[in-house]
């Protein structure tokens, strides 16, 4: 049986969404990654790969063969038409494998890691929306000091997303990531059992 709640889990980038998704994968969780199947639907031999590659042609394309995933953000941050483009290959693809991976879960609910989730319909996808909110001061370092990008290219990168505003105000559950890991994992903690609560609450499916 699918999972009868799902939570939408989002958050600007360096946010630490990904902290948040492994606590709740440590707690016997399902979740669906879409930067994980972003990097499945584009491999070699996959519909997306083709996609991309019909669209921006073999200079998005490394040497091993593969798609070059840093030349081709570049190139769509740079251009915002050329990334709409990447969006119409991509995100049908990915939302489809999404839902066929959360139809075989199992368990009470189930997160959708979704980075640019507010950005879309978010409504459409998910019952709850989980924000992991984060100074954008303490964003922009931890993206210059992960990456290795300069100042200009983390701020580009930001703007390209959903404002911190925006997020919030879509958001039905913030956890504001501004102490210590182990805090943060704390805060996944509570949620976690909230989560069963209401999923408990739920109503049982028609048959």
């Amino acid at each position: 049986m699918a999972p009868r709640l799902r939570i939408g889990l989002t958050g600007g980038v360096a946010s630490g969404k990904s902290i948040v998704a492994s606590r709740f994968m440590e707690l016997g969780v399902p979740v669906i990654d879409a930067d994980e199947i972003a990097r499945a639907v584009v491999a070699p031999g996959q519909p997306g790969f083709t996609g991309v590659l019909k669209r921006f042609g073999n200079g998005v394309l490394a040497a091993s063969g593969e798609l070059d995933r840093h030349a081709l953000r570049n190139l769509i941050f740079a251009d915002p038409p050329l990334r709409r483009d990447l969006e119409a290959i991509l995100h049908p693809l990915i939302r489809a494998e999404m839902e066929h991976r959360e139809s075989m879960a199992v368990g009470p609910y189930a997160i959708m890691a979704i980075p640019l989730l507010v950005e879309g319909r978010p409504r459409d996808r998910v019952d709850r929306i989980l924000v992991v909110d984060v100074d954008e001061a303490i964003q922009l370092k931890r993206l210059t000091d992960r990456d290795g990008g300069t100042p200009e290219q983390a701020r580009a990168i930001v703007a390209a997303q959903a404002s911190r505003a925006d997020r919030l105000s879509a958001a039905d559950d913030v956890l504001v990531n501004s102490g210590t890991v182990a805090e943060l994992r704390r805060a996944v903690d509570r949620l976690h059992e909230r989560y069963l609560s209401l999923a408990a609450m739920a109503p049982s499916p028609e048959i």
